[in-house]
């Protein structure tokens, strides 16, 4: 039976310009910049250039409609620069006393560029050449294949339709390994020191060692089990000693040094602050952002259609996407706008809440907080603070920082002040760095070395800070 009922219901949607702006938000100083070539390549109303005189005594009265009628449009709005607000026209990116300056960008060639090139050394006829490339493509960045061979066989005959026996591609990936960086093609890291440890003299006892350690003790080398070591290779401590030093000086990631070399490591900073007679200056980087204003070419064009009395089919359709072309310059202005307007609320609400680290440099004086303190300051959702924490730096007297590292939690010490987590992680650093690594210590103890030093810091919280700062447990630090 069919009924017909009310219904009250409460929903919240977000409308693609403000999709569109949380993006924005999120961008850093380089990817706006590229979102920027990007939005002007894409809309022909949208152009760089140097700030013009306009008037700011009117507001543009232009609402959004998902539907536009083509004869209901103000063509007059779009003529006048008296009837557009300035901060719609352009954004004010840079002082005219800035200088243009570009970002610095490394060359080179890619890490597997630089394996190919090296192809023409390998002693391989021509059915074996398209497995080598193969097996090349299929080194991951750190220089390690991480498939088997019977998935590379299997991927062999289904992408490039070459059927192979196992033992012809171990033979092809044998001659890969050849290659430099020494250890690449590897299929494990005990695969990759051996290697390494081949390549070098043999005419030294160390070498000979480290190879039997590496090939027939590996797991108890893993697990850093020293008298073992020296009972199953017959060896003295002195020996072992030796020999462990020689494996420290491998490289277990070799295609990691050669892979970082061709990336661009510049760090472009989105905020620079400054301290000026004890006193701090924080602005925004927008020398990347170009200045930014509305088309003149395409408000002279809807000229030429206000004068004409009768419109055609194809010139209302021409009015419709000059106006989508302008409204979205417009706005697309606007989100530039609005968009260093939340970093500059965000970033002062920060150094508000850090200002004594800001003056003084000090990590110890770093106080606990969370994306919730400054989004309160700030008036905003947690999100929005999020976007912004994640992805900017600040170039500070200091260094550049990564603005979420001046996040933390907040524990109390014996005194009941609030202590910031950053503050306990340099201690319980200091503390590792300062032990004897003959017995390295546990986190039973190092959570009673911090509460001799006024930290309360349970066992595992000790332990979960470890981890954060990629610290191995105890029985991995040790040494000989």
């Amino acid at each position: 039976m069919l009924k017909q009922q009310l219904q009250i219901k409460l929903s919240q949607k977000l409308s693609p310009q403000q999709i569109q702006l949380m993006k924005l938000i999120q961008l850093s100083t380089l990817d706006l910049e590229q979102k920027i070539e990007a939005e002007m390549g894409e809309n022909p109303a949208l152009e760089t250039g140097k700030e013009e005189t306009v008037s700011e005594n009117h507001e543009d009265d232009f609402e959004g409609n998902t539907k536009i009628e083509a004869d209901e449009i103000n063509v007059d709005q779009y003529l006048s620069d008296d009837e557009i607000p300035a901060y719609r026209l352009y954004a004010n990116n840079y002082s005219s006393d800035d200088e243009d300056k570009t970002i610095p960008l490394s060359g080179g060639i890619s890490f597997h560029q630089y394996l190919h090139q090296q192809m023409g050394n390998l002693i391989l006829n021509e059915e074996e050449m398209p497995i080598a490339e193969f097996l090349i493509g299929s080194i991951d960045e750190s220089g390690y294949i991480r498939r088997t061979l019977d998935e590379l066989i299997d991927d062999l005959a289904f992408t490039q339709n070459i059927m192979v026996e196992k033992n012809t591609v171990e033979k092809i990936l044998r001659s890969v390994q050849t290659l430099d960086p020494p250890g690449v093609g590897s299929r494990s890291l005990q695969e990759c020191l051996s290697i390494q440890l081949s390549k070098k003299k043999k005419d030294r006892p160390e070498v000979e060692h480290a190879l039997s350690i590496i090939n027939d003790e590996f797991d108890h080398f893993s697990h850093k089990h020293y008298s073992k070591l020296q009972e199953r290779i017959g060896i003295t401590k002195e020996e072992l000693k030796t020999a462990l030093e020689l494996i420290s000086h491998l490289n277990p990631k070799p295609g990691g040094a050669l892979s970082n070399t061709v990336q661009n490591t510049h760090v472009v900073p989105d905020f620079i602050l400054t301290l000026e007679e004890g006193k701090i200056e924080v602005t925004l980087n927008r020398r990347n952002a170009p200045q930014l204003k509305v088309s003149n070419a395409y408000k002279e064009m809807l000229t030429g259609y206000q004068e004409s009395t009768t419109k055609s089919k194809s010139q209302q359709e021409a009015v419709l996407f000059i106006k989508q072309k302008l409204d979205a310059a417009k706005w697309f202005i606007d989100a530039i706008q609005q968009r260093h307007q939340t970093l500059y609320l965000t970033i002062r609400a920060i150094i508000d809440h850090q200002q004594e680290y800001f003056l003084s440099g000090d990590e110890r004086k770093l106080k606990p907080m969370i994306l919730k303190d400054i989004a309160d300051k700030i008036q905003m959702d947690i999100s929005t603070v999020s976007r912004v924490a994640n992805s900017k730096y600040m170039e500070t007297p200091y260094g550049v920082k990564l603005l979420k590292t001046f996040f933390s939690e907040g524990l109390k010490n014996e005194e009941g002040d609030d202590v910031s987590s950053i503050e306990i992680k340099n201690i319980l650093e200091q503390l590792i760095a300062e032990e004897n690594k003959k017995k390295p210590l546990t986190d039973d103890t190092l959570s009673k070395a911090l509460k001799e030093k006024g930290y309360i810091v349970a066992r595992r919280t000790v332990a979960k800070y470890r981890e954060q700062l990629e610290i191995p447990v105890a029985r991995m630090r040790k040494e000989l």
